[in-house]
């Protein structure tokens, strides 16, 4: 059974890690500074043991990023996946200002009320600098830090001039587009194949959810990530695992070496024949570099 909180199209879904991870999305309060009223948030805990990891999507996505990452992290490993606020299934509740500061926050009071102990903390295309951001603000957060062909080098949103009514609701409407969604989703993969029906259904399913659109315009108008100085990036002390797919064509190969120079306790790894979407087009080298590095002494 599919959780009533998910739109009805969630059973479109056909692959089982897709409809297993859906089946398995929770949802709790969780209170923060930003509203008096607590963000119904939603997320995916499986495994227990080590280190808990937590995993951070990418723009315009959600936990279903992960359906084929997290099965295979979380067989000795507690494994979390959580929708960033503004985006995948948590609430957008009006009067919140959708912005990294607070998806930094919201994920903040995320990780103290449920997990509450350092992390592992894996963040991907736009959730690398959102675990970045984290990791600079909280580092008590963060034990090690894993980047999987990360945002954050590279400043803003291409979309933030288009976002102005009436091409504010016009530029959403255009993302919503399942052709457009498909030919950014076969951008990412190096291997089209799996650019398939049910991927386009996972990265579409969180369109149906109240004030998608709204939150999309507010955070995509309040500049989104603007790029880390390397100055501020060299800070971060965590032991740092670049992955990075060596045929992105979304971000790419530069700022792998960037992330690596910057990052004094870093190392790169190139996931062979790979788009910007190691975790779904390569998810088991993926998953047991990360394994690996959770093992490492620290």
């Amino acid at each position: 059974m599919f959780p009533n909180f998910l739109p009805t199209a969630v059973r479109r879904l056909t692959e089982p890690t897709s409809i297993a991870l859906a089946q398995s999305i929770q949802r709790t309060a969780i209170a923060t500074p930003l509203t008096n009223q607590p963000v119904i948030t939603t997320y995916v805990k499986q495994g227990c043991g080590r280190t808990p990891i937590l995993l951070i999507h990418g723009f315009d996505s959600s936990v279903l990023e992960f359906r084929r990452l997290l099965p295979l992290l979380s067989g000795d490993n507690e494994t979390w996946a959580v929708d960033l606020l503004g985006f995948g299934f948590t609430d957008r509740l009006s009067g919140i200002a959708y912005s990294p500061t607070a998806i930094k926050t919201h994920l903040y009071y995320f990780w103290k009320s449920l997990i509450n102990q350092p992390v592992i903390l894996v963040g991907a295309s736009m959730g690398g600098a959102t675990a970045i951001d984290l990791t600079l603000t909280y580092p008590e957060v963060v034990k090690k830090l894993v980047l999987i062909d990360s945002a954050g080098l590279a400043g803003g949103s291409p979309l933030s001039k288009f976002m102005f009514p009436p091409l504010d609701y016009l530029a959403t409407q255009f993302l919503s587009n399942l052709k457009v969604r498909d030919r950014v989703s076969r951008i990412g993969y190096k291997n089209q194949t799996l650019a398939s029906i049910d991927a386009l259904s996972c990265g579409a399913l969180h369109l149906q959810m109240p004030s998608w659109n709204q939150a999309l315009i507010a955070f995509t108008k309040s500049g989104g990530y603007s790029a880390f100085k390397l100055e501020a990036i060299s800070e971060i002390v965590q032991q740092t695992l670049i992955l990075w797919g060596d045929s992105d064509k979304i971000l790419g190969t530069e700022d792998a070496k960037k992330f690596q120079k910057a990052i004094s306790h870093s190392i790169l790894v190139w996931i062979q024949d790979c788009g910007h979407l190691p975790h779904l087009e390569q998810p088991q080298i993926t998953a047991q570099h990360i394994l690996n590095f959770c093992g490492e002494p620290h």
